[in-house]
């Protein structure tokens, strides 16, 4: 009897969850999204409460009790297992350790790609209770200087390849005491030191944990420097309890200990490092590192060592979708993508033309205390608001406005939250569970992202940057960012609408859309730099045709620059500092440039035209 009642409460159970799915259909992802919150929740208070705090090193070194013949990194044809990574960090460890004064607190710095070394790199420091800066390999001269500067390294490690960058800035490195070393043998160089053969004669015995015995949740693990898509990079800070934090959304996206992931992205990025390389530690993962990404070799790639996730930012995806089509596109086994950044259009395409993979689209920056995961997989959204994040990490969106540049504040000074279905600034409320830490040594930057008396006095809140919109199911969509977004003759311009409606446009591949000032007028105009599909000439007509039935006349780009590639920064992000500088001067811009006349349609940008506007005798 009792067997009968409790299949009979197990056949109601079941029947009531497909009842409630059929007519609420994101149920089961919403209770699936709740258990997994959860359990993070319990996961992350147990870390807390252990001395020193369990770290992502802690967690590598269980995997290589647990796991130590299971291929780690698979490298350039060449396999590296757990044990190998272990044994391997204890002798760069106990190098630098020897020829060093490193120790627990101490900031290194690591110039080095896409590489086994740079992992081993990472996970030595660690075991010495270090901190890692992550310099972007792109870097050089003045910004480089500036970066080292920024988080007060006492040394610095490069990759062999990049000696000559080292080799440019070696004078002002040595100026403020720092050791530095190259990877590979002799030099060459006064002043710069080889590593490789010290690394070859240290033990690979494990190294005492009292190295790091004061650990916190709080301690820096990483600085990781912004993009620098504006000015100089910044060296934010990431806690140990941050980058748990992202290397959970192998967690949301369902990523499991099986799988094996492509990982292409900078290591020096959050991307690649917190999402990709952490949360593969943490699921025990098998990593194929790639040194750059390759649109003609991806899927190749992935065939041949079988790979199930794959990660992607800005405009990879679209990269993807305009290489040459091959019969074999569908041929593979990836499941999952997760990243951030992908258009509606790039997406819609890449699911037809590669077949059904889940994409996991997530938001967030590297300094940020804020982020949204898309966890039902709604075409376009970057995540979705649910209570019980709500409730652990308090945001809202404010009413801006992007002519002043300010948050719009009530008759009692504090700040507007707009209603669903309206565009806003993303701010969020800071405290313990929602630290922002900030940049090193940029206490200017760091208070400029803080937003004091927002609601009530003494409240503190980050300022995103962001214009985000959450329509009334909860669905969150980017919008654009505060300095992005432009004002025309009295309206707001969002460049990434835009950029979407250029690219509906048939000779268009790519597209970034700015706002450039024009003497004499208000606020800035909208001007498009375009890439064109192969063999392809730009179609005025057919341009002019389309901005005109779906834009407002406001919105419409009004001049075009067309070039051969779009600058993007080490994580694929479009710039566009430098091309607003640039603005529509044919004497400076190169490249070819259009001008939109209204009744004509887009022609070429002359002298005289440019002199007319210029001169007030062109009004636009």
């Amino acid at each position: 009897m009792s067997a009968y009642l409790l299949y009979t409460f197990l056949a109601g159970l079941v029947a009531l969850i497909l009842f409630i799915n059929v007519k609420y259909p994101c149920f089961l992802d919403e209770l699936r999204y709740s258990i997994i919150v959860i359990g993070i929740g319990i996961r992350t208070g147990k870390f807390k409460k252990q001395k020193p705090y369990y770290t992502v090193l802690d967690r590598f070194l269980e995997q290589v009790k647990n796991l130590p013949n299971k291929t780690f990194i698979i490298f350039e044809g060449r396999t590296f297992t757990y044990s190998y990574a272990d044994k391997e960090s204890n002798k760069v460890a106990r190098a630098l350790q020897k020829h060093t004064d490193l120790k627990e607190g101490d900031i290194a710095a690591l110039l080095i790609g896409n590489e086994p070394d740079f992992v081993w790199l990472w996970l030595a420091l660690a075991k010495l209770g270090c901190t890692a800066a992550l310099l972007n390999t792109n870097i050089r001269s003045k910004s480089l200087l500036h970066c080292f500067s920024c988080c007060e390294a006492k040394v610095l490690v490069a990759g062999a390849d990049l000696r000559g960058v080292v080799a440019e800035v070696l004078p002002g490195l040595k100026t403020s005491g720092v050791r530095v070393f190259v990877l590979g043998q002799d030099t060459g160089v006064e002043g710069i030191e080889t590593l490789s053969g010290n690394i070859q004669e240290a033990s690979d015995q494990p190294l005492s944990v009292q190295l790091r015995a004061n650990i916190k949740a709080s301690t820096p693990a990483l600085y990781i420097y912004t993009s620098g898509t504006t000015g100089l990079p910044k060296a934010a800070c990431v806690s140990h309890l941050k980058m748990w934090y992202a290397s959970y959304v192998q967690s949301f996206a369902g990523v499991k200990s099986n799988d094996i992931l492509y990982l292409y992205l900078p290591l020096y990025h959050s991307a690649g490092f917190l999402m990709g390389l952490a949360g593969a530690i943490d699921r025990g993962l098998t990593i194929v590192l790639k040194r750059k990404f390759s649109a003609s070799q991806f899927w190749d790639d992935c065939r041949k060592y079988d790979v199930t996730v794959i990660q992607y930012i800005g405009e990879i995806m679209r990269y993807l979708c305009n290489a040459p089509k091959k019969d074999n596109e569908k041929n593979h086994k990836v499941r999952v993508a997760m990243g951030n950044g992908i258009r509606v259009d790039a997406w819609t395409e890449f699911l037809d033309r590669f077949g059904k993979i889940h994409i996991c689209e997530c938001y967030g920056s590297t300094e940020g205390n804020i982020g949204f995961i898309n966890y039902i997989g709604k075409v376009g959204a970057i995540g979705k608001e649910h209570y019980l994040h709500k409730m652990a990490y308090p945001h809202a969106l404010i009413r801006y406005d992007t002519e002043k540049e300010e948050p719009v504040k009530d008759s009692k000074g504090f700040c507007i939250e707009v209603p669903r279905g309206e565009t806003g600034l993303l701010v969020a409320k800071i405290g313990e569970r929602s630290q922002f830490q900030g940049y090193a040594k940029n206490k200017q930057q760091t208070e400029k992202k803080i937003l004091k008396d927002v609601f009530v006095k003494g409240d503190r809140y980050f300022n995103s940057g962001d214009l985000l919109l959450i329509d009334r199911d909860g669905f969150v969509f980017f919008q654009d960012r505060i300095g992005d977004t432009f004002r025309w003759k009295g309206e707001n311009v969002a460049t990434t609408e835009v950029a979407d409606h250029l690219l509906m446009v048939d000779c268009i591949e790519e597209a970034n859309v700015y706002g450039v000032k024009v003497p004499g007028h208000e606020g800035r105009i909208g001007m498009a730099a375009l890439k064109l599909k192969g063999n392809m000439d730009f179609d005025c007509r057919a341009t002019h045709q389309h901005v005109k039935n779906f834009l407002p006349s406001y919105a419409r780009p009004k001049f075009i620059r067309l070039q051969a590639a779009l600058d993007v920064t080490g994580t694929y992000k479009q710039t566009k500092g430098k091309l607003a500088e640039e603005g529509f001067n044919p004497s400076i811009v190169k490249d070819a440039l259009f001008f939109l006349d209204d009744s004509k349609g887009y022609i070429p940008m002359t002298q005289d035209l440019y002199d007319s506007i210029a001169e007030g005798k062109l009004r636009l």
